[in-house]
């Protein structure tokens, strides 16, 4: 029979022995120690005042009271030093490092793994969704060493690969790959409805389907705007980003709402027959002028010319055209017309 125990190599009390309770309280020693291991510190040279019951790994190239003791456990007891062979299998905290470590057989490793979980929540409660669960102030995602990736992949072109912005548990922009392989970016004023503002094909071309853009004109035609007049415009040929027409303007037509503030871009057309010295100016809010063409030139040859001007204009400015001399204009696509863009 052998006078230790298998695992623990705690000391058998043997038939007729003399002095049991030294070999019992042994036994306690080694249990106090190895129960619940917190290992102080891995150090190759035993501390100078070591207190009672703190127990070290013994690193490589041990000196001291711990030569030739190198990978054992050092446990202070009674002012002494008891040695015990860590076994595989045997977890034990190490203060020093504030790490878990797992002895493999013949050295201790930190252990990170937690598996495969299914589910996983760090300071809230991950659900069947939403697996990995985070609630912090803030989330690091940081190199190590070197560059860092953010990956979020999805099985095939019709899925969504996205992050996803709220407020309030309701949806309020969107960008990724939302159901093709073109990036893009939404919003939402309320969670359910969503507008694009931003799509970029795979081969670099960008999309701004919601960039307020116009061209307007009055309908086709030749028109004579009497002098001092003001006129206005009819369905534009294009129009995106929320460009309306509003009231009517005395001199036909009407004016050009604009949806967002923001600097634009405004280019005016003019295709005329002069009868005599003429100008059309485009006005803000009827008063202002952002861009004009003006021809002194008292000849009657057919006359083309555009201007271009750029403008802060606040949402809900509208725009007219203020003629002055009574010359026939050709109103139409690519000839008398007004093109707005927002820089």
């Amino acid at each position: 029979m052998s006078e230790t125990t298998a695992n623990l190599e705690l000391p058998y009390i043997l038939p007729s022995q003399a002095q049991k309770h030294v070999t019992h309280n042994e036994a306690l020693q080694r249990l106090d120690a190895v129960t619940q291991l917190t290992v102080t510190a891995s150090l190759a040279t035993p501390p100078s005042d070591p207190e009672e019951g703190t127990c070290y790994d013994i690193a490589t190239s041990s000196t001291g009271a711990w030569t030739g003791k190198s990978g054992k456990l050092a446990f202070r007891q009674d002012g002494d030093w008891i040695f015990i062979s860590p076994k595989e299998g045997w977890r034990g905290w190490f203060l020093a490092e504030d790490k878990l470590k797992i002895h493999d057989g013949a050295a201790w490793a930190i252990y990170d793994a937690i598996g495969t979980p299914s589910l996983l929540g760090i300071n809230t409660t991950a659900d069947s969704t939403n697996r990995l669960a985070v609630s912090a102030a803030a989330t690091l995602l940081t190199h190590d060493g070197n560059g860092h990736q953010v990956k979020v992949n999805k099985a095939v072109a019709g899925d969504t690969a996205s992050l996803l912005f709220q407020s309030g548990w309701s949806g309020r922009a969107e960008m990724g790959l939302a159901g093709t392989d073109e990036f893009a970016i939404k919003v939402s004023p309320d969670g359910t409805s969503w507008t694009s503002a931003l799509d970029i094909t795979g081969q670099g071309q960008v999309r701004m389907p919601q960039r307020p853009l116009v061209r307007a004109t009055r309908g086709g035609g030749v028109l004579t705007p009497a002098s001092g007049s003001q006129t206005g415009f009819s369905t534009p040929s294009v129009n995106q980003g929320g460009f309306t027409l509003g009231a009517t303007v005395a001199g036909g037509g009407s004016r050009l709402i604009i949806p967002v503030t923001a600097p634009y871009l405004v280019a005016l057309g003019v295709e005329a027959n002069p009868a005599g010295a003429f100008s059309v100016a485009v006005k803000i809010n009827g008063t202002t002028t952002i861009a004009s063409i003006n021809d002194n030139d008292a000849a009657s040859s057919s006359y083309g010319n555009c201007a271009v001007g750029v403008a802060l204009l606040n949402a809900g400015d509208w725009l007219v055209l203020e003629h002055t001399g009574t010359t026939p204009l050709d109103f139409g696509y690519d000839k008398t017309e007004l093109t707005v863009v927002m820089l």
